[in-house]
């Protein structure tokens, strides 16, 4: 990965993190243990969350100071406009802040990014962009200069963590730079999303409903969607060929699972984990999934800190027994009939049957993609103009029922060899020789196999670059993120036009659509 030159006079980038919650703890963490950035602020509205985050990474044992906590993001605005209007007057103002990690619920990125953008400081959202194609479309429009020809006026990243891992990097080498198997021709690439982590976030958890939030395709497989445009559509590095679009997208998958015609009649009409009959022998129950898989082991973060965000302390200042106290009360609430739907839709239920929950969103899922021959107009010859450009599939399948947990694995087909992937090791078969090389790429910890923290890094390191290194934002954004805010906005549509292919069941073209989609509503924008 790209990077800078030392500079004596430089002033560490500072950020605010937007969202206390499982992932801003993550990128703070990164932040401070990763870069020369710093953690400056945070803002949540639930004190709890707000105090651990800031106490961790901000301030530490001191209290805080106005300046490094805001009840939300709104407030943050408020004071930032008046800290610039106090450093025009010449009054002494804290330190600006350079940066903002958004992490709060998908369904509020859109509102949150397009509040902050007149402030022109450089942003990192967690994906997905937003939840719908208006917003993403919104947040293009909002982020650009007052000039749409000079791009962006501040660098912007999106928690694409898929393209920062080590394992990554490196197939993205040997397929575009080293050219290990010629010519891709087809790639089938797959998430098992894994037996409970489906039930924790898509079946009882923040994303168990397209209408609340969006498809469990946006939501858990976005980056999916953009690792394979990545090794498919953007150009290798260093050219500067134009990107080679798909033609067409097709999917299929729906519900098969977790629905209650899926119940166990012994489970009988319990709609708690913790009051069923058969808790004790099922192998999704919730005490079993939360309490002795995780808390029983002294594991206090995710899963756990996403059930009761408070167990973590809980259990290092008073012990095992109150924690899991705290647990149990937790996975104990459940809704009724007469809960009023609005009160069902705002929160997760942890200890919900996972075959009588609210849940809609798909547990197995297709998507394919596929491209034409689009050959470089001005090459001198055949082979060279239809270099990396050559019509080719894509194949993704998300399923929730698997062993494994978010650790992909796929086969990439070309015209001198294919490639064998999953998250720890990297196998290519020469059809000449016969023979097979087999890749043990670096297996950082911290998430995404590294993907967390490389994200973070690189990020700081573009906003570092402009602001202490001379460097534009433009240049900053490729050099550094490596991918555009255009390129952001391409693999979120890709969703979108897959989603309305299942929902239709028809096949997507691909250029239609992003005219009529795309194109049309930016150009009525300008």
């Amino acid at each position: 990965m790209a990077q800078h030159n030392g500079n004596p006079n430089a002033e560490p980038p500072r950020f605010l993190i937007i969202g206390a919650g499982s992932r801003g703890n993550t990128y703070a963490r990164f932040i401070k243990q990763s870069t020369n950035g710093i953690v400056a602020a945070v803002a949540d509205p639930v004190e709890f969350k707000r105090r651990e985050l800031g106490r961790k990474y901000v301030w530490g044992d001191s209290d805080p100071l106005p300046e490094q906590e805001f009840l939300d993001w709104r407030v943050f605005v408020e004071y930032e406009e008046q800290r610039r209007r106090d450093a025009l007057m010449g009054r002494k103002v804290p330190p600006a802040i350079d940066g903002v990690f958004i992490c709060v619920l998908d369904e509020q990125h859109a509102e949150v990014i397009t509040g902050l953008a007149p402030l022109n400081l450089h942003i990192m959202s967690e994906k997905p962009l937003a939840t719908t194609l208006k917003d993403c479309l919104h947040i293009y429009s909002s982020m650009l200069s007052r000039n749409p020809a000079l791009g962006p006026e501040a660098v912007f990243g999106i928690g694409h963590v898929l393209r920062y891992s080590p394992h990554n990097m490196l197939l993205r080498q040997l397929v575009l730079e080293e050219e290990v198997i010629g010519e891709i021709l087809s790639i089938e690439h797959t998430e098992p999303v894994g037996w409970w982590h489906f039930s924790h976030s898509y079946v009882r958890g923040n994303w168990r409903k397209e209408s609340t939030t969006a498809s469990s395709l946006l939501t858990k497989s976005c980056h999916d969607i953009d690792f394979i445009l990545w090794l498919l559509c953007s150009p290798a590095p260093g050219s500067s060929n134009a990107a080679h679009l798909p033609s067409s997208v097709t999917s299929t998958g729906s519900l098969k699972y977790f629905k209650k015609s899926r119940k166990p009649a012994t489970a009988g009409d319990v709609t708690n984990c913790l009051s069923c009959p058969i808790e004790k022998d099922c192998m999704y129950s919730a005490w079993r999934i939360y309490h002795d898989k995780h808390l029983a082991k002294g594991e206090t973060d995710w899963p756990v800190n996403i059930v009761n965000p408070e167990i973590e302390s809980c259990y290092n200042a008073e012990g095992l027994t109150a924690a899991a106290s705290k647990l149990k009360h937790t996975l104990e609430e459940d809704y009724t009939p007469g809960t009023p739907q609005h009160e069902i839709d705002r929160r997760p239920w942890f200890g919900r049957c996972v075959w009588e929950s609210d849940n809609d969103v798909c547990d197995d899922q297709y998507v394919t993609i596929t491209w034409d021959d689009d050959p470089l107009p001005n090459a001198t010859d055949s082979a060279t103009a239809l270099k990396g450009r050559g019509a080719k599939t894509a194949t993704f399948h998300m399923i929730a029922q698997t062993e494994r947990q978010c650790e992909r694995r796929g086969r990439i087909y070309g015209t001198k060899g294919e490639i064998t992937y999953d998250s720890r090791t990297i196998t290519v078969y020469d059809f000449a020789s016969g023979g097979s090389t087999r890749f043990n790429p670096p297996q950082p910890g911290g998430g995404h196999g590294g993907g967390d923290d490389g994200l973070t890094r690189q990020f700081v390191r573009a906003v570092d670059a402009v602001k202490n290194h001379g460097m534009g934002v433009s240049e900053a954004q490729v050099t550094y993120v490596g991918c555009t805010l255009a390129e952001i906005v391409r693999s979120h549509a890709m969703v979108f036009a897959a989603e309305e292919a299942r929902k239709e069941r028809k096949v997507v073209d691909w250029r239609e659509w992003w005219a009529r989609m795309v194109d049309g509503p930016l150009s009525r924008r300008e």
